[in-house]
């Protein structure tokens, strides 16, 4: 009995669209990167897009990134503001992501300047390439 009802819920959670996909049940995610290798203001920005369910734009390995991306908890959270950073410095390169995610609006920057930047940057990097890896990470 036990087993018909789970069955039973199963099949009625995959048939209203509980999962993630094209079906449009999944709020949306479109987001807009931008990279300054130099910082923000100097020098003209690398930009991608990426669009999920499905996936899109014109970020390299989008449903990997896609996948990465929603497999992480709260990843466009500022950080804590208690928070205490190494004085490491990582380099002058920024990057902006903004857009939707998952049906919520979100702006973030991502820095180098110190070692809570520098673990942000290296959280995101699938969504930024070749960011973290100009401070020689």
């Amino acid at each position: 009995m036990r087993i018909a009802l789970l069955s039973a819920t199963l099949i009625a959670a995959v048939g209203c669209g509980a999962g993630q996909g094209a079906s449009g049940s999944t709020p949306g995610t479109n987001l807009a990167i931008s990279i300054w290798p130099e910082g923000r203001g100097t020098g003209v920005p690398t930009k991608w897009t990426l669009r999920c369910d499905p996936a899109g734009g014109t970020l390299p390995r989008r449903a990997a990134a896609c996948r990465q991306l929603y497999g992480l908890t709260r990843p466009f959270a500022p950080p804590r503001k208690d928070l205490a950073c190494t004085d490491l410095y990582g380099g002058p390169q920024q990057a902006v992501i903004s857009g939707m995610y998952r049906g919520s609006r979100i702006s973030t920057v991502l820095g180098m300047r110190n070692g809570c930047e520098i673990s942000r940057a290296e959280k995101l990097a699938f969504l930024v390439p070749g960011f973290a890896s100009a401070a020689g990470s």
